[in-house]
């Protein structure tokens, strides 16, 4: 037996670096302010977010990015199952791999809110953080609704290349729309206060509804488009573009040819678009991770009892076991 051999067996592992990186990353972080919301690809480490000193996803280094990163599922699932939910999936893992850094901004969380467009069409609108109630959004559903909705119109229908995507806005204190993120329909993106199945149908009542001017489906989606355009003429809407974030600050009504505003001849199109939030304390949903780290999609299938029962007994069994064989 060699016993040096045996030594060299127990050092510890050199500890891989990229200082080239870090300060290619620490200089953007500068240049942003200080503080940044790290991203890679279509996932942030938000299951991360309670191993940073803040609670939250603030980095300030590149030595708090990269924890967050390495312990993330979000992000292997981006790294090595990121098609899984592709009908015409063709690979694994993306073509290359970025890292976004985004100025990182204190927002209200009540203030956020996501979007549901089937065929480019809008058909829900919910709160984006589930898991606590506020007050101040009950009984604003219809003005959220119409500057959320009003926003698409403008600056994102048309603009977007995808027709089945879910976006998340935020609406500032002055009450701007700021375009936050996009997210595909269905796969891994949780409907929040909706299951898919009501959004499927959701979309399936706007079509029954455009449908009774006499249109056939597969004319729907350009007629949508061509009445949304008689509706912007005449109009013109400030976009900012930002690091990111499109923001619209024209929310007033404008008035068509008719004597309608803009929002009541939208409304004409497609109805009312159900809007949804969190409405007393009883109803708030569990975090996105609760317990073990189940996904809230398990918990919403209704999984989530029969988990804290196998666990209860799984800890009684534990339980008797140390009581025999401490009489033992």
């Amino acid at each position: 037996m060699h016993w040096d051999e045996e030594d060299d067996e127990g050092d510890e592992p050199e500890v891989p670096s990229f200082p080239d990186l870090a300060k290619q990353v620490q200089t953007m972080i500068q240049s942003l302010g200080g503080a940044v919301f790290p991203k890679l690809n279509w996932s942030a480490p938000k299951d991360t977010a309670w191993i940073s000193s803040s609670g939250s996803l603030k980095c300030q280094n590149f030595e708090e990015i990269s924890l967050l990163l390495k312990a993330s599922d979000n992000l292997i699932h981006d790294l090595c199952h990121a098609f899984d939910s592709c009908n015409d999936k063709s690979r694994e893992r993306p073509a290359q791999f970025v890292l976004a850094l985004r100025k990182w901004y204190d927002l209200r969380p009540e203030m956020e809110f996501r979007g549901f467009v089937r065929g480019k069409l809008l058909v829900g609108i919910c709160q984006r953080e589930v898991t606590g109630f506020y007050a101040t959004l009950v009984g604003r559903e219809d003005e959220l609704e119409d500057m959320i909705a009003s926003f698409f119109d403008v600056n994102v229908r048309e603009v977007f290349g995808g027709e089945d995507y879910t976006f998340d806005v935020y609406l500032t204190k002055d009450l701007r729309v700021k375009l936050l993120d996009f997210n595909p329909w269905g796969g891994s993106t949780l409907p929040l206060l909706f299951s898919w199945d009501e959004l499927e149908q959701n979309y399936a009542k706007v079509l029954g509804r455009l449908n009774g001017d006499g249109l056939s489906d597969d004319d729907l989606c350009l007629e949508v488009g061509r009445r949304m355009n008689l509706l912007e003429s005449g109009k013109e809407e400030q976009t900012v573009v930002e690091e990111t974030v499109v923001e619209s600050t024209d929310l007033d009504p404008v008035h068509g040819s008719n004597g309608m505003t803009i929002n009541a001849q939208r409304r004409e199109v497609s109805r009312r678009v159900e809007f949804r939030v969190v409405r007393s304390e009883g109803l708030v949903q569990p975090g996105l991770r609760v317990g073990t780290g189940v996904p809230i999609d398990f918990v919403n299938q209704g999984a989530w009892e029969d988990i804290i029962k196998r666990e209860a007994e799984k800890e009684a069994r534990e339980q008797e076991k140390e009581r025999t064989a401490g009489g033992g």
